[in-house]
């Protein structure tokens, strides 16, 4: 059983972002990056049931820049065989052509199982694993935080609204990671050592026919407004007055 599993390159979760003087975006200028938090926890997902014998081979997959290397070998370092860039320096690369990326990819490699982040921390668009699947026409489960290989069956216990839910898929099947699925485990040293020497080959867009151009465009890029500090009220008719009249909330 092959897992193709998807990486992005994004801001350390741990860096406060700067916007650039003219917002036009963030500066990313002596910013430390990092694998998606969520890309992660589905990268030790496809180690762990490598672990268990049902994964026999894990393909790590980035769309990006250069760079992106260094999250393709951390990624190998967690546990990846080997991992492919699909190298391009396209600032405002939309969720819509990243999933046709990946369809390309994903026919070439033929995985049974296709694991992604339920969405970057950068941009929390939450759409690629979405339009990955329909595109493919596989089967999906989305915001996963139990996954359980049955034969050619997945079972997915998924985080809603209301609670859990509980689905099964057919294989082929794309499930994007919920933050509660696993903990990743801490990369050591030899590990590291080794993640170099697997294979990592670099492909471009075109070499899946597709055209590195989205119809999104960002306007302008701004801080969060500062949060104001609250004031205590000396009953529930002056909270109930304050919400409806200056909050205007009820």
């Amino acid at each position: 059983m092959k897992a193709l599993v998807a990486v992005k390159r994004v801001v350390d979760a741990n860096v406060k972002v700067r916007i650039k003087p003219d917002h036009s975006g963030v500066d990313l200028t002596n910013v430390k990056m990092s694998i998606n938090p969520f890309c992660e926890i589905a990268v030790e997902e496809a180690v762990r049931l490598k672990e268990k014998g049902i994964v026999s081979e894990i393909v790590i997959v980035a769309v990006g820049p250069k760079e992106a290397q260094e999250q393709l070998r951390s990624s190998m370092a967690l546990g990846g065989d080997r991992s492919i860039l699909v190298e391009t320096n396209h600032d405002d690369l939309g969720a819509l052509e990243v999933a046709k990326i990946l369809k390309g990819i994903a026919l070439e490699e033929k995985p049974d199982l296709i694991l992604l982040g339920k969405q970057a921390i950068d941009d929390e668009s939450n759409q690629v694993g979405q339009m990955l699947s329909a595109l493919l026409g596989s089967g999906q489960a989305t915001f996963a935080s139990e996954i359980t290989v049955n034969g050619d069956k997945v079972q997915v216990i998924r985080e809603i609204d209301g609670g859990l839910q509980t689905i099964e898929l057919t294989q082929p099947a794309v499930i994007t990671a919920d933050l509660r699925l696993n903990e990743p485990r801490y990369v050591k040293l030899p590990d590291i050592m080794k993640a170099r020497k697997k294979p990592l080959d670099v492909k471009t867009p075109a070499d899946y026919q597709v055209t590195v151009a989205t119809k999104l465009k960002t306007i302008a890029v701004e801080n969060p407004p500062e949060r104001q500090a609250g004031i205590r009220v000396n009953s529930v008719d002056e909270l109930v007055d304050k919400l409806k009249n200056e909050a205007k909330v009820i």
